[in-house]
């Protein structure tokens, strides 16, 4: 079953920390990424840039409007993800749990809908 691990985070908590962290933080990324590949359940991963880089699209009687920011406003934002193929949800959490940003942010974990036909 794939689910979507999301990473949310407080944008500003990256940059707080010392480097020595942030780059230790970043081996345990790059080694919790090349765990899941190696294991067959990474589908994909990245980073995301930060929310000053976003968009917002929305369509309103036919009228497409975008706006520079996110959606909504909130404490934590996203910051990347990974898709994963696991048995179930148990080892979904499982790996949610491995993720450095769990330490600090949330790690949520949803199902992928399958859609019949495609």
């Amino acid at each position: 079953m794939r689910y979507m691990l999301l990473i949310y985070s407080e944008p500003d908590a990256w940059p707080s920390f010392p480097p020595d962290d942030q780059e230790r933080m970043m081996g345990e990324y790059l080694a919790f990424t090349q765990r899941i590949a190696e294991s067959g359940e990474l589908i994909a991963g990245e980073p995301l840039k930060g929310i000053d880089t976003a968009t917002a699209v929305r369509v309103r009687e036919g009228r497409t409007t975008s706006t520079d920011g996110p959606f909504a406003e909130t404490k934590e934002v996203l910051g990347g993800y990974y898709l994963v193929d696991v048995p179930d949800l148990d080892r979904a959490i499982e790996l949610a749990a491995q993720i450095p940003d769990a330490r600090f942010g949330t790690v949520e974990v949803r199902p992928v809908m399958d859609i019949p036909g495609s």
